[in-house]
């Protein structure tokens, strides 16, 4: 009985026998393709917070020394360290409205409430967005932007 039984042990570990180096090669390209879009999202996601502090750096200029574009402009792309980021700051007048602001054509009409309209300062930044795995084909947006306005008076 015991010969019998040591065969049989033997048969079970040759059949078991290399298994583990199967499921290593199926779950390491797996483990692969996830730790590459982690990265990718990571890096998506720190480029676009940079975006939103940049626009944000811009309206604080624009706050706290008034109406230049050359200058909040200059703020904006140079808030980050991150190279390739353009900003376009306008002035706009402007009413409130119940979808945001609508902007009017003469700052010194009345606008539909009765009140004068306000003037703001736009800034829209940009940044093409870098892969830090080339050719990744992960489905991210290829432009990343913000914009914030600000209430001039």
């Amino acid at each position: 009985m015991l010969l019998s039984q040591s065969r049989h042990g033997k048969r079970i570990r040759r059949k078991l026998a290399g298994t583990a180096a199967i499921e290593f090669g199926i779950a390491i390209p797996l483990l692969a393709i996830l730790v590459t879009a982690i990265v990718e999202i990571g890096f998506s996601i720190y480029q676009a917070m940079q975006v939103t502090v940049a626009a944000e750096a811009g309206l604080f200029y624009a706050a706290k020394s008034g109406w230049s574009a050359s200058g909040i402009e200059n703020a904006a792309v140079s808030a980050t360290p991150l190279s390739g980021m353009s900003a376009a700051a306008t002035q706009f007048c402007g009413c409130p409205s119940s979808t945001g602001i609508a902007t009017v054509t003469s700052c010194t009409a009345a606008c539909s409430s009765g009140y004068l309209p306000s003037q703001y300062i736009s800034i829209a930044v940009t940044l093409t967005r870098r892969s830090v795995i080339l050719n990744s084909g992960y489905s991210l947006p290829s432009t990343l932007s913000a914009q914030s306005i600000l209430r001039q008076n």
